[in-house]
This record gives C-alpha cells, structure tokens and sequence, in this order.
C-alpha cells in the first residue's frame, strides 16, 4: 500500500475537481488527495454512486451530481465557484468492437464518453484556473494501447479516442505552459480492479497495477510538487 503521508503538506486546502472519482480508480485517487489535505469535488451520474462513495460523509468532499459532462451547462457549474487547484479527469468508457462492425454510433459514444468530457472539463479548469491566478494542473488519462495502438486490435474506436486524449494534453500542454498550468496524463495499463479480474479470470493480477499505484502517480502529476512535468503521457504499466 502506497503511504501518502510523506507529503501532506502538498495539497494543504487546494481545491481539486476529480471526474469519474467514484470509480475504483477515482476513490484511489480522492484517498491520495485527502491524506494530502485536499478538498475534492466529485461530480456523479447515478445516484447508487453517490451512496456508496466511502467519503460521502468527509466534510473535504463535495459530490456534485447528476451530473453529465457531455453537457456544456452541466459542466460550466461543475467548476463555477470556488477557487480549483487541479483538475482530474478520469472519466471515461470502454468498449470493445471490430472496425468492420463499428459504426458512426459506436465511434461517436467512445469519442463523446473520453474525448468530449476530457475537452470540455479541460477547459472549464483554464477558466476556473485563470481566475484564482494561482497557476495550476491537469491530468488526464489516456491509455497503453494509446501509446501502442498495434495493441488496440479490436477496439478501435476506443484506441482512436484515446490517442486524441494524449494528443489534446500535449498539444494543451503548450498552450497554456506560460500560465503555470501543467498539464499531463497517465496511460495505464489493464488495472488490477474486481471488474478487470472478474472479466479475465485467468489472467496475473499481480502483474497489474494497482489503483493505488496509479494514484500515486497522478496525485503527483496534479500535486505543487510537480514544478516541471508537462505534456508528458506517462505510463503506468506495472509488470504487464
């Protein structure tokens, strides 16, 4: 287990906005951030997300939903108030599909769940950032089959729209680096979560990473401590 302690004083009372926080992922990440001293912004879309988030009842964490972030309005009021040190977008979607069967339908739900979201909370956090004045981070997640699209045989869809995520963050990267607005993502790898272990049971978790492990690395990436990184898409493979 990964001891977040060491450096508490990181996120002393920052605000962080964490999208697809209530997820395996997510409540790794919202862990790391609140033994930081973190306050976190949740958004949700069911309310059975909501009820069984373990920091429902932690007074550093808003959950904000239903909450659709295909929806401009929707994610306007996600960050209209308040003053955000970082944004995290871990929201996203999966889907298998060979390209002889994948249609406008299946290539527009992939790149609307990770694409569109991405985008539009990027650019929610620049405004939220440039208010505060105080600079800032994001971090998105992009995936290894981004990276290694030869890996991405039967799901293309899904391999096209997150190679846009690494391309959007590095191409953001720039835009906004003389703001002191880093921007970065993490490319994982299949996570040892119990969905992943339940749909391939044969496999060798212990060569996964963990959620923790993952966390780590992002609450880095998004944390003051990180000074220099940015548009970098760094992956986080454990031992697979």
């Amino acid at each position: 287990m990964v001891d977040y302690r060491t450096s508490a004083a990181d996120y002393q009372g920052r605000e962080v906005v964490v999208t697809g926080g209530t997820g395996a992922l997510g409540r790794a990440v919202v862990a790391a951030l609140l033994a930081q001293g973190a306050r976190c912004r949740v958004p949700y879309i069911h309310a059975h997300e909501a009820e069984s988030f373990p920091f429902k009842d932690d007074g550093r964490v808003e959950l904000r939903g239903p909450a659709d972030l295909g929806d401009e309005a929707a994610v306007a009021r996600l960050y209209d108030e308040g003053s955000l040190w970082a944004s995290i977008h871990l929201a996203g979607g999966f889907a298998m599909g060979k390209a002889a069967d994948t249609g406008k339908r299946e290539l527009v739900a992939m790149i609307e769940t990770n694409l569109v979201t991405c985008q539009l909370c990027s650019a929610a956090a620049l405004r939220a950032m440039r208010r505060g004045g105080q600079g800032g981070r994001i971090v998105n997640v992009a995936a290894r089959a981004a990276l290694e699209p030869r890996s991405g045989a039967g799901m293309t869809a899904y391999v096209a729209a997150k190679a846009a995520v690494a391309a959007l963050t590095q191409a953001l990267a720039e835009e906004v680096a003389g703001e002191g607005i880093l921007v970065n993502a993490v490319a994982p790898s299949i996570m040892d979560t119990p969905a992943n272990r339940a749909a391939m049971p044969k496999a060798k978790f212990e060569l996964w990473p963990k959620v923790e492990e993952v966390a780590a690395t992002i609450a880095f990436l998004a944390s003051p401590a990180n000074r220099v990184t940015r548009g970098a898409i760094v992956p986080v493979y454990g031992s697979s």
